[in-house]
């Protein structure tokens, strides 16, 4: 497996408690592009008709959101960061059942306070 950044490192916010930047280092990001299977896009039809969570596709959205967020982690370390400030989530859809996922954040430098 690459290094990463911990997930303990990560952040929305623009500091972490504890911690001073001392280097911003960019902003970083993981992009992931998938689509449904076939069985995936008959089973959430399914899923639709008794209502409720449809769970096939919440399962897909969470396993695409958390491969861009480690590839973001990746992407940091590669920098030498050893935090990531400022995270957030985009979606595009490119194409009907193609979607694009991007975790992106500013890669930074911090030491104990």
């Amino acid at each position: 497996m690459a290094t990463t950044v911990p997930h303990n490192m990560v952040t929305t916010a623009f500091t972490l408690e504890g911690y001073v930047v001392t280097r911003n280092l960019g902003v970083v990001r993981g992009i992931i592009v998938r689509s449904r299977s076939l069985f995936g896009t008959i089973g959430a039809g399914l899923q639709t008709i008794v209502g409720g969570n449809i769970s096939l596709l919440t399962s897909l959205c969470e396993r695409t959101r958390n491969d861009a967020f480690e590839l973001m982690l990746q992407h940091a370390a590669a920098t030498g960061a050893n935090a990531v400030i400022g995270v957030h989530y985009d979606a595009t859809e490119i194409m009907s059942g193609v979607t694009e996922v991007l975790c992106y954040g500013t890669a930074v430098s911090v030491q104990s306070k």
